[in-house]
């Protein structure tokens, strides 16, 4: 496995990766570059709101709980559209096992924070959560997949309130190709952060569309800071030894015959995970995948059964 140095020096635009929180946050979380986020929400959006966005304004990506001892969220980039609907848009390389319940948690909180003391439920703005994936989580072949509250006996939509978006990247990258210009407009998004177009296709991306020019700009920006540099480097690190740490985890229950159960093992072992990244102890992640006496105390630490 390369070294941090390694995969400092090796650094590049061709081996950039969107798909890495740092990097996104950077691209997409930022005031002066509005117009790429705008471009990109409102190419995956327009379906769903029947209407182009014409503003947007960030938010905090911090929501405090109300509760002393709830959970604190961070979320990626969140931002309120000019016509109200409160957005967050999410990066996930792992698969903790957990995404399909943190989406709507993520949801919740949003909904929840939209309502300010002394307004009415008519004042609860709609919320919608955007996951970029880089892994498959859902039963269909399309890439893009977006749910919401209905009934399930006629189709009859309870509100417009709740929408959550599913983008799985790898489920793009596996389509037959288009080409650049054949492509609709979150097509080219989908390719972007695909990240697999040759150099001659990605001028051609570029060229063909503004805002995406504008993100790959921006990752020159990046790349020109080494603390940035740095700081996409630890993640990826961390990816590459949580990823690691997994197959040996994987390999030592085969070879002790522990096949049965397996999903459930991994269940926990995706909740123990997630807690551990999140509190941004990816060192005690990486023990614990590869000791199994250690994996026991965190679990019973963090009440996981």
């Amino acid at each position: 496995m390369p070294n941090r140095e390694e995969l400092f020096q090796a650094l590049n635009e061709k081996t950039f990766n969107p798909m890495n929180d740092v990097a996104f946050k950077f691209i997409f979380g930022k005031e002066e570059r509005k117009n790429i986020t705008l471009d990109f929400l409102d190419s995956c959006l327009y379906g769903r709101l029947g209407h182009h966005i014409e503003d947007l304004v960030y938010k905090n990506t911090e929501m405090v709980p109300y509760a002393e001892d709830g959970k604190l969220t961070r979320l990626d980039v969140r931002c309120k559209l000019s016509s109200g609907e409160e957005v967050d848009v999410e990066v996930q390389v792992l698969n903790l096992k957990n995404m399909r319940r943190r989406t709507l948690y993520y949801w919740a909180q949003m909904y929840l924070f939209s309502l300010a003391s002394g307004q009415t439920y008519r004042d609860l703005k709609p919320a919608i959560t955007i996951n970029i994936l880089a892994f498959e989580l859902l039963p269909q072949e399309e890439p893009i997949a977006m749910y919401t509250i209905m009934n399930p006996k006629n189709g009859d939509e309870l509100n417009k309130d709740l929408s959550l978006f599913f983008l799985e990247i790898p489920k793009f990258a596996k389509k037959p190709k288009k080409k650049i210009s054949e492509m609709t407009k979150m097509e080219r998004w989908m390719a972007y952060f695909a990240n697999q177009l040759d150099d001659t296709e990605r001028e051609e991306l570029a060229m063909s569309d503004a805002a995406i020019s504008g993100a790959m700009d921006a990752a020159r920006v990046f790349l020109a800071d080494d603390e940035e540099r740095w700081n996409y480097i630890n993640r990826q690190m961390a990816i590459l030894d949580y990823n690691s740490g997994i197959q040996s985890w994987r390999e030592e229950g085969r070879e002790e015959g522990r096949e049965e159960g397996r999903e459930e093992g991994e269940d926990k072992m995706g909740r123990l995970m997630a807690l551990l990244l999140e509190k941004g102890k990816n060192t005690e992640a990486l023990q614990a995948t590869r000791d199994k006496e250690l994996r026991s105390k965190l679990y019973r630490e963090y009440g996981i059964d």
